[in-house]
């Protein structure tokens, strides 16, 4: 029999192949539906290589806001971060009624603020041989399994990336290399990218110019994963819905709901955008809120002792030539023994991260000291001198670590990066730590724990089936999608008449749904008339204006804020275009979601706030 969650998305996605309709969940499971089941069917798009997609309608936030209100849920999840929304998707596949709701917006704290790396973690390959560290090696072997399902589920946006490890002393080489096919040798056959390999210090000079040459004796250039954080956060949760989950952003808990034996069966919440509030009914509770652990455990139990210690890591944007297209860089060991990436990322050069203690905040600003060590590290391996006017955007994100009883200094470098999961006496499950490259895993030790601790869970959930599910966008009729990418990319070009960039941008970022875009542009939006001349929202970026009619209609944006910090990246990649383009992006919003003058007023002092923090 069907599930509860396969029903519900059966009714929500079908993409067509010729004249017949097939309703997917992820890369596994079929079933063919007759058109008449398609409440939200919209037109299909037919793509240059002769298939037909037919875009998935995502439910509107009136709906998913009715559902919180009236529904009896099996689990209700607390955070819509990477953590959050993958324990949502891991609950509605297997066959639980599940809800999440996030106090802000989608990857709005640590989630969106990462060094946008799927890695398993070399570094602490070195730690488990060098200490003989069985903890260190378990960690990274579940990062590598993990690395090679993220590469899989979303290969539209998720793809490997070389980085280079400058050597500048000769019994190194050895020893990296060493290290570096270890880390081969523990991804296994499944580990989605190329072997590494030595290269001399010409061909190191050849495929990064821009390392320093003085002294250098060659290099090792390992694979691992890179990604878009915020996009990836906002596909799972998309994802989810697909599956039969509500989701909700902008919907704050304020208090936890306990039946008369103490048990935790739902909370009170909060529509931030409107006041209202409403109880939510769930037989379960996850707490996965990331840096804001602690205030719901104390919520919970005000007696509690809090586990995470925040951490910050500041990164910056440079320009794209103080890096090659398809190579990162790694300093291994910076002057204070923290590591050091230089990653091309959306046509410039992500270089960070600083690793310290840190408030705990939704806006956590870059320290002036901070940025200062980013750049004079820089200095120190790249052949030109960055300076303050090279650093288009500058940011911090929090890192939700946990403590770790073996170690009594304050020191954030020497607490764990493991992840915890935590059952209170009420029975809500926490699950706090970890990295976005093992979310999945950290979802599916949750749930697991969820179901082994609830009776009403564990009469009806199935076994995880995450590791067989495809982000959306990447669902067309169980094939190897990244071989139709191309595809869809000529289609893009051919039909829509979109610019090689964009063609590029849109197919990265939104998979088969791209079309779903671009269909937008064609046809017409607002006070545009239908057009063959796609307009951009800035001359220097791919970006377009139909993408904010798509994230308000498709992809839950509420604010100025999610659009130019999340659904697309300009806050991150170039403040000072953020900043240029907040009106039209504020007026754009305003005609879609019915703004007030005042709101309109409210949404720019609001973005100011934020892209101020977008630089040091």
């Amino acid at each position: 029999m069907a599930s509860f969650a396969y029903r519900r998305a059966s009714k929500r996605l079908a993409i067509g192949l010729g004249a017949g309709l097939v309703g997917v969940t992820g890369l596994s499971g079929a079933a063919i539906v007759s058109a008449k089941e398609q409440p939200r069917l919209v037109a299909p798009i037919k793509c240059e290589d002769g298939t037909t997609i037919v875009p998935y309608e995502t439910p509107s936030r009136a709906e998913q806001l009715k559902r919180l209100q009236t529904e009896q849920f099996d689990v209700l999840i607390i955070g819509g971060g990477a953590t959050g929304s993958g324990c949502a998707l891991d609950a509605a596949t297997r066959g639980l009624n599940t809800a999440v709701v996030e106090a802000s917006d989608f990857a709005a704290g640590t989630s969106g603020r990462s060094t946008k790396l799927i890695h398993g973690g070399i570094r602490y390959l070195e730690t488990a041989f060098l200490k003989l560290d069985y903890a260190a090696f378990k960690l990274v072997n579940e990062a590598l399994e993990e690395r090679a399902f993220f590469l899989s589920a979303a290969p539209y946006m998720n793809r490997p990336l070389p980085i280079m490890i400058p050597i500048y002393k000769w019994w190194e080489v050895p020893y990296m290399w060493i290290g570096a096919k270890a880390y081969d040798v523990v991804a296994g056959s499944k580990r989605f990218v190329p072997s590494s390999y030595y290269i001399n210090a010409d061909e190191a000079m050849f495929q990064f110019p821009m390392l320093r040459k003085d002294g250098l004796k060659g290099a090792i250039v390992y694979y691992d994963g890179q990604m878009n954080d915020t996009r990836m956060n906002v596909s799972i949760a998309l994802t989810a819905t697909q599956n039969g989950a509500t989701v909700a952003n902008y919907v704050k808990v304020v208090q936890l709901l306990k039946d008369e034996e103490g048990k935790v069966r739902g909370a009170r919440v909060q529509n931030t955008l409107t006041g209202d509030e409403w109880d939510v009914k769930a037989h379960a509770v996850v707490n996965a809120t990331g840096p804001f652990t602690d205030s719901i455990r104390l919520m919970d139990d005000p007696k509690k002792d809090k586990i995470c210690v925040p951490a910050a890591g500041v990164h910056t944007v440079l320009p794209d030539h103080f890096s090659p297209n398809r190579m990162g860089l790694i300093v291994p060991k910076t002057s204070d023994g923290r590591v050091l990436f230089f990653l091309p990322w959306e046509n410039g050069t992500l270089a960070g991260t600083t690793d310290s203690q840190s408030d705990i905040t939704m806006l956590p600003s870059p320290t002036k000291s901070e940025v200062d060590f980013i750049i004079d590290e820089a200095n120190r391996y790249l052949a030109k001198d960055v300076t303050r006017n090279d650093i288009k955007s500058a940011w911090s994100g929090i890192r939700p670590l946990v403590k770790d009883p073996r170690h009594a200094n304050g020191s954030t470098a020497a607490i764990s990066r493991e992840h915890v999961v935590e059952v209170s006496e009420s029975n809500m499950v926490t699950i706090a730590g970890g990295k976005w490259t093992t979310y999945r895993r950290m979802a599916q030790d949750a749930i697991d724990q969820l179901v082994a601790t609830v009776p009403e869970i564990r009469k009806k959930a199935l076994p995880c089936k995450t590791k067989d599910v495809g982000m959306i966008g990447a669902d067309r009729i169980g094939e190897v999608c990244n071989k139709k990418f191309d595809k869809i990319t000529v289609t893009l070009r051919e039909n829509y008449n979109l610019d090689k960039d964009i063609a590029e941008h849109l197919m990265r970022n939104y998979g088969t749904r791209a079309l779903q875009v671009a269909a937008i542009e064609q046809a017409g939006f607002l006070d545009r008339k239908p057009s063959d001349h796609p307009r951009r929202l800035h001359p220097k970026y791919p970006y377009l204006e139909a993408e904010v009619v798509f994230a308000v209609r498709q992809e839950y944006a509420q604010k100025a804020t999610d659009i130019l910090g999340r659904r697309m990246r300009l806050a991150f990649i170039d403040s000072g275009v953020g900043k240029e383009l907040m009106p039209r992006v504020v007026h754009m919003m305003s005609q879609l979601l019915g703004w007030s003058k005042a709101r309109q007023e409210q949404e720019l002092a609001e973005c100011k706030e934020y892209l101020e923090t977008m630089h040091s």
